[in-house]
Parts: C-alpha cells; sequence; structure tokens
C-alpha cells in the first residue's frame, strides 16, 4: 500500500532565499528568514530524506529568484509509459516568479527530462506543480488561486491521463500542497476548509481513509505540507491527534524545523519536487485524456 513514487526528488538550494514582495498571506518584507539558519535547515532536509531512502538533485538558485527555492512548483514531473523521464514546466500566476522557468528547463533538459509547456512568457493557462498530486485513478489538480482551469485540459492531453480538478477558494492554502498530502494508496491529509464546498466532497470521496485537517491545523502547522518517503512522513510540525493517527497507521513521523521557509508561505513540500510519478503505475493511461470536475 505505500505510495510507489517520492523517492527522487529535486531541490533548490537556499543561496538567495529572501521576502522581496507579497503574493501570499504568510510573506512579510519586514519579517526575512535568517540566511544561515535557513540553509541549515534545508541541508537537514536533504539529510534526512537521504537517510529515509530518498535522492535528492540539487539545482542552483536564481539571485533574482528568490522563492526559487519553492522547487515543488517549477514543474511537474513525470515518467512516460515508455520510461522517458518528462517534465511539464509550471507556468507561474505571478511574474515575479516567472523567471525561475528560465534557469529550471535547461537544467532538466540537461539531466535527460522532456520538457513541454501549457503556457509560457505569461502567455497561455497557468500551472503551478504544487497544485497537482497522482492519487488513486488521476492526477488530483487544484485550480483558482494560482493553476487556471484551462491548464487541466492541456495536462489530461498531453499526458495522456486523467485529471482531477478540485476549486482552491482559501486565499491561505493557494496551493493544494498546504491542503492535501498523498501518505499512502488508500490514506491522505486532506484539509476541506481549502476548498469549495463541492471540491471538498468530491475529495473526501476520492480518498478511502481521509485524516481531516481543521482549518486552524492546516494554517499554523503546514502539516500537510509534508512528504512520504515509504511508511516514514517526514513534517514541519504535527498535532498530536494527527500524530497519534499517523502511528496508528504504521507510519513513523520525523519532524523538522523549517521555521525560516514558512515566512515565505511553504515548509517541505514545497521545498522538494518529486520526479518519480509513473504513468502506467501511478497515474493510469487515458489516450487523449480526461478531466472530471466536482459536480455542481
Amino acid at each position: 500500500m505505500e505510495l510507489a513514487w517520492g523517492r527522487t526528488y529535486v531541490m533548490v538550494e537556499p543561496t538567495h532565499f529572501r521576502v522581496d514582495y507579497v503574493i501570499n498571506p504568510f510573506m512579510d518584507p519586514d519579517d526575512q528568514p535568517d540566511p544561515e539558519l535557513a540553509m541549515a535547515q534545508w541541508r537537514a532536509l536533504v539529510a534526512t530524506i537521504e537517510r529515509c531512502g530518498g535522492t535528492v538533485s540539487v539545482l542552483p538558485q536564481r539571485s533574482d529568484a528568490p522563492d526559487m527555492v519553492y522547487a515543488m512548483n517549477l514543474g511537474l514531473g513525470v515518467v512516460a509509459e515508455d520510461g522517458t523521464p518528462q517534465v511539464v514546466m509550471s507556468h507561474m500566476r505571478y511574474p515575479q516568479r516567472r523567471m525561475e522557468t528560465g534557469s529550471a528547463q535547461p537544467w532538466f533538459a540537461e539531466h535527460g527530462f522532456a520538457t513541454s509547456y501549457v503556457g509560457r512568457d505569461g502567455v497561455g493557462a497557468h500551472l503551478e506543480a504544487g497544485d497537482a498530486f497522482a492519487f488513486g485513478d488521476a492526477l488530483v489538480v487544484g485550480y483558482g488561486p494560482r493553476t487556471e482551469e484551462l491548464a487541466l485540459k492541456h495536462l489530461a492531453a498531453d499526458l495522456g491521463i486523467r485529471v482531477r480538478g478540485l476549486r482552491i477558494t482559501h486565499p491561505g492554502m493557494y496551493h493544494l500542497d498546504l491542503a492535501f498530502c498523498p501518505l499512502d494508496e488508500r490514506r491522505a491529509i486532506v484539509c476541506p476548509s481549502a476548498l469549495d464546498e463541492e471540491s471538498a466532497a468530491a475529495l473526501l470521496a476520492l480518498v478511502p481513509e481521509p485524516l481531516v485537517l481543521t482549518e486552524e491545523e492546516a494554517l499554523t502547522t503546514f502539516c500537510a505540507n509534508s512528504i512520504v518517503i515509504g511508511s516514514t512522513v517526514i513534517m514541519p510540525a504535527c498535532p498530536d491527534r494527527v500524530g497519534a493517527q499517523l502511528e496508528e497507521w504504521g507510519f513513523e513521523v520525523v519532524l523538522l524545523d523549517l521555521s525560516e521557509f514558512h515566512k515565505g508561505g511553504g515548509s517541505i513540500r514545497c521545498l522538494t519536487n518529486p520526479v518519480d510519478v509513473r504513468i502506467g503505475r501511478d497515474l493510469p493511461s487515458v489516450p487523449g485524456g480526461e478531466v472530471v470536475l466536482p459536480a455542481v
């Protein structure tokens, strides 16, 4: 029942991480991260991933891209049925982040990934990969604040998969990775408060055994913004009742302090981009693609 993916990550070293602007409710240019502490926290995360059996490849951070350290949003990485790794590059909603793909795309190409776009340079659909997760029979994609609904059709057609869209309405959970964390094939951490009523119902129906977070738990602990390697959940914080449920299910919880990165609005999942999701194993192949939206 363990997730087959989530063992191979791309990360960005935080050599130029800072808060230069405000594009989410957590950011405050008057509350800057401590560079040395941020680097130490990031290195502890890398070491923990590797100790748990994962692998990490590192991109250098552009000096003009302070948010590039949130590598989850560089692009959606998958492995095609023929074994070819590919990345659908993100097309950021805010222009302050769009230069990140200018460095990320060549890096991915040089490392053997086929790359593509659903939009770029401010033209076409916006896609931010922090909104997309393989779970069940589909790629589950949040849309609204950052990713546009139009991007779902492009993803489904380009990758030949089923995409299940969920409308995000909460300003503080602007990416799905702040409200949804797959744990294994049946279980996931879910915060329904991030979504509209129909989408929340659709997500809870999709997850056979959800671990439901309150709005306060999700926003104050970033605990949905975690990663899973086998039976280990690497988390920035964990409310007692959440930890008790995870342990009852057989998961080991590893807690890491990523507080400096919370100042930019992200935590462990935002810092880590999994590139080992396989079409045909983790995502069913659907020739021509299919988009499923919640009933209204």
